[in-house]
């Protein structure tokens, strides 16, 4: 049998800095899509106390350490950087780690690229950290979490992984052209 070996959606692509601003591909990471049961969120709950998580209202993230459970959608919820638990018959955890791209931005201008293509307000007043939106990235379907004052996990399909990077990097390398020359 075939040893299969997992590999980076971006192999070669190095971080991209442009105004104190860094895109940058995650490593890869254990994800699993946790979708509730009918009336099932108290057993699931339980499931994840050993982890010190609870399952996150809509729009919110759940973070512990290097764990994180983002929600995605109604009673659904990706959690990342562990293997799910076992459920008991009160949720589908279905296998994500292969499927999708984290891409970190960071810096005082992650705002500002992200602006360009995700139709809604991510300024910090407005979207603070451990917020959680599952929205279109100009074309794209994505899931975008704030992870600090400055800092996003910007997470798309796999197979979108590099529009993803061309789009950020084009839109950090514009506002870079357009900056004030000191």
């Amino acid at each position: 049998m075939p040893e299969l070996i997992a590999k980076r959606a971006l192999p070669g692509k190095e971080p991209f800095v442009r105004l104190g601003t860094t895109l940058a591909e995650a490593p890869l990471v254990q994800m699993t899509s946790l979708a509730l049961f009918p009336g099932q969120e108290k057993a699931v709950n339980k499931a994840l106390k050993p982890l010190g998580l609870q399952f996150p209202a809509p729009g919110e993230a759940v973070v512990k350490d290097d764990i994180a459970l983002l929600w995605t959608g109604r009673e659904q919820a990706f959690l990342i950087g562990v293997a799910a638990p076992a459920m008991g018959g009160s949720a589908a955890a279905t296998d994500q780690s292969d499927a999708w791209v984290h891409l970190t931005l960071s810096g005082p201008q992650a705002v500002e690229v992200l602006a360009r293509y995700v139709p809604m307000d991510l300024r910090l007043t407005a979207f603070a950290v451990n917020r959680v939106a599952r929205t279109p990235l100009y074309h794209m379907s994505a899931v975008i979490h704030r992870t600090g004052d400055d800092s996003f996990r910007v997470m798309v399909f796999r197979s979108m992984a590099q529009t993803a990077w061309h789009d950020l990097s084009t839109a950090l390398d514009t506002l870079a052209a357009r900056a004030p020359r000191a």
